[in-house]
């Protein structure tokens, strides 16, 4: 195993693999956390400060309506940090558990790392809120991926939708917006049917999100948090380990010939 911070830690890792081999059904729910190893800023508090706006007052349809260049212009940016970026052992280890069995990716980050790692359609995340290297057009509503770099210099070299040339917009689901119905009623199936849910890196403030763990909970299975610090699903967490994602997610799903 890798050189865990004390012996209690130890031995929680050790109750949670045991929780997580004997679960014939997992659902893993992740947050931004788990691409911090990765190099992926969080864009919010004090260090996410881009022109002196803040995300919430970016990324919203209000936003959008009023200066979509402004808003391109941030997404480009972002885009143009996370590209450079790349998956940590914290997106390989659960890729890699999704190949092996049932085992389903459940996202609130955008940024496109658990896409990046899976080797299998099995692999693939659901996205709860959508992902950056991804545009929908704001009249027809058509999605394509992209990957492009962002020209915001104007209003006419903004992105357009190429089925029916339209402005698009980043496909993420932005403040003041609903989930795809199909996409959370999924989430929530998945949830609530499982025997455990891994919490991975993500605050647990964020609804309707937050509560997938609490389905699980509810209907008898295991709940295990992966955070480096205290969250609101803390106190009710079967088993809830501190430290980063990329040192103990691997060793919470590592084969046990590997343990």
């Amino acid at each position: 195993m890798a050189d865990l911070a004390s012996d209690a830690l130890r031995a929680a890792v050790g109750r949670a693999r045991g929780l997580l081999r004997d679960a014939a059904r997992v659902v893993v729910l992740t947050g931004a956390g788990v691409s911090a190893e990765s190099g992926v800023p969080t864009f919010r508090g004090p260090g996410g400060l881009w022109k002196n706006y803040r995300a919430e007052d970016l990324a919203t349809p209000g936003a959008f309506t009023r200066d979509p260049r402004l808003v391109w212009e941030w997404y480009g940016w972002r885009r143009s940090i996370v590209q450079q970026c790349v998956p940590n052992a914290a997106h390989v280890a659960l890729a890699g558990a999704a190949d092996r069995r049932v085992f389903r990716i459940v996202k609130q980050n955008v940024d496109g790392l658990h896409v990046e790692a899976a080797q299998s359609p099995a692999a693939q995340p659901l996205e709860l809120h959508g992902s950056l290297f991804r545009m929908r057009c704001t009249r027809c509503t058509a999605r394509r991926a992209d990957r492009d770099v962002i020209d915001a210099t104007s209003l006419e070299t903004l992105p357009r939708c190429t089925a029916c040339g339209a402005l698009a917009r980043p496909d993420i689901v932005w403040f003041g917006e609903s989930l795809d119905a199909n996409v959370l009623g999924e989430a929530m199936e998945l949830a609530s049917h499982a025997d455990a849910c891994l919490v991975v890196g993500t605050s647990a403030l964020v609804h309707p999100a937050a509560g997938l763990a609490d389905l699980t909970r509810r209907a008898g299975g295991a709940v295990i948090e992966v955070n480096v610090a205290d969250t609101p699903l803390t106190n009710d967490a079967t088993i809830s380990l501190r430290g980063p994602a990329a040192v103990l997610v691997p060793e919470l799903l590592a084969p046990d010939s590997d343990a």
